[in-house]
């Protein structure tokens, strides 16, 4: 959208509203509620229609929001997700009923905040969270879930009061924003809790700042390891890797292993039961079956197998390095390699280090803009031999080379960044 045009026009496109947007504000993030406060009060927002589910982490945030979406569509419910970032499109930052919402609907609402916003100034994240809250206004869904975009206490999402707050884990990313320690970033994502109101924790060990918050709060908390449990199911000896999952009113046993993070599964079943829907073994299995997140350890079968994952800190990089080792004993892969792009504000020396021993020659690339990382930065962080590290321009020109030097018997992982997944998925799908 060019400067001499109404920003407030409904003949423009969403990509020029877009454009529009990712100017408008001097910085592209800045934390707090006080702006988005004022014009969400304009705008009336209130969601007192629907159940309003918060779900923040560093990890897991987007698999848990699946898993609870696939379970309350299930029931006959209208379900809507809000997340970010995209993958593809933005439309895919809000489905409602699994369809991702038309430009028009989010043109619409840029229209009505464009107006109500006077001279406050709103962030692309911002703007378009208040966005999709009007076009949620508008639809009405039963269930609302609402996925964190960065931190918690002053995400622009929690200026929504949840009815169930989740936190699926707590480590170590967006250092700049959140702080250098899992005490503090565990403070930020304990700010959605609200008083006297459930929060599901999915962290085993999740920092005393946020066991304190909740305490101070009042806020019925239900942890992992003392509220609900997850086991392997000591009835099963073969190798299906059945496990269970329980806490005081049931227990699920003989259980299938996932396609996301068994871990999350266990949270969002905890989140289920709250909402007092008490699914039965072969319901958990037949949602476990379903439910898989395009870039979350997503795999793509030919000449060689091709695995795409999001991940981009060091507890995700721990993560991947247990599928990994999975992967090499069954199916049986000779060779893993990666496909790397980062961008330079994230921890790359320690999300690398987990990963070292699992790969076996390494394919970085630069991402556009200017917080990517240089495929030499990223080559600096790696301890490994010269000759298993091969930089090039961009992620795409890597990911070819991996091709041309793979076998059938090797796997590609593509990782290290949304923007990474993004732009080697368009080449797959």
């Amino acid at each position: 959208m060019s400067q001499d045009t109404k920003s407030h026009s409904l003949q423009s496109s969403l990509k020029e509203w877009l454009c529009y947007l990712e100017h408008l504000h001097s910085q592209e993030i800045e934390l707090g509620l006080s702006r988005i406060g004022q014009v969400a009060s304009h705008l009336n927002i209130d969601f007192s229609f629907a159940k309003v589910i918060t779900v923040a982490g560093t990890n897991g945030k987007g698999t848990s929001c699946a898993f609870l979406e696939n379970a309350l569509l299930g029931q006959g419910k209208s379900v809507a997700v809000y997340s970010s970032p995209h993958i593809e499109r933005f439309n895919e930052r809000l489905r409602i009923n699994k369809v991702d919402s038309d430009d028009q609907a989010f043109i619409r609402a840029f229209v009505e905040i464009e107006q109500a916003r006077g001279d406050i100034s709103l962030s692309y994240y911002e703007f378009t969270t208040l966005a999709a809250f009007l076009v949620l206004m508008a639809q009405k869904p039963d269930v609302i879930i609402l996925e964190v975009g960065l931190g918690g206490r002053l995400d622009a999402t929690n200026i929504i009061d949840a009815d169930i707050a989740v936190i699926t884990t707590v480590d170590l990313d967006h250092q700049a924003f959140l702080g250098d320690t899992r005490d503090a970033i565990g403070y930020e994502k304990a700010g959605i809790m609200r008083a006297n109101t459930p929060v599901v924790v999915g962290d085993k060990n999740p920092p005393q700042s946020l066991l304190d918050y909740g305490n101070s709060l009042n806020a019925d908390m239900y942890l992992r390891e003392k509220n609900f449990f997850v086991s392997a199911d000591e009835s099963k000896q073969d190798s299906t890797g059945h496990w269970q999952w329980r806490h005081e009113r049931q227990v699920l046993p003989d259980l299938t292993l996932p396609f996301i993070p068994q871990d999350n599964v266990a949270t969002a079943l905890m989140v289920l039961s709250l909402l007092n829907l008490e699914l039965s073994g072969e319901q958990v299995n037949g949602l476990i079956d379903k439910t898989r997140v395009p870039g979350r350890t997503e795999i793509f079968h030919g000449q060689s197998d091709i695995m795409l994952d999001v991940g981009h800190n060091p507890q995700a990089a721990r993560y991947l390095a247990n599928v990994l080792a999975k992967k090499r004993r069954q199916p049986g892969y000779t060779r893993v390699l990666a496909v790397v792009s980062m961008l330079v504000d994230k921890d790359i020396v320690n999300t690398l280090e987990p990963l070292a021993g699992s790969i076996d020659s390494w394919y970085l690339g630069t991402l556009e803009g200017p917080r990517a990382a240089t495929a030499e930065q990223i080559a600096q962080a790696l301890a490994a031999d010269d000759e298993n590290i091969n930089c090039f321009d961009n992620v795409t020109q890597a990911f070819k080379m991996a091709c041309n030097n793979a076998k059938a018997t090797d796997l590609i992982l593509v990782f290290g960044s949304f923007f990474t997944v993004a732009e080697i998925r368009r080449l797959l799908v």
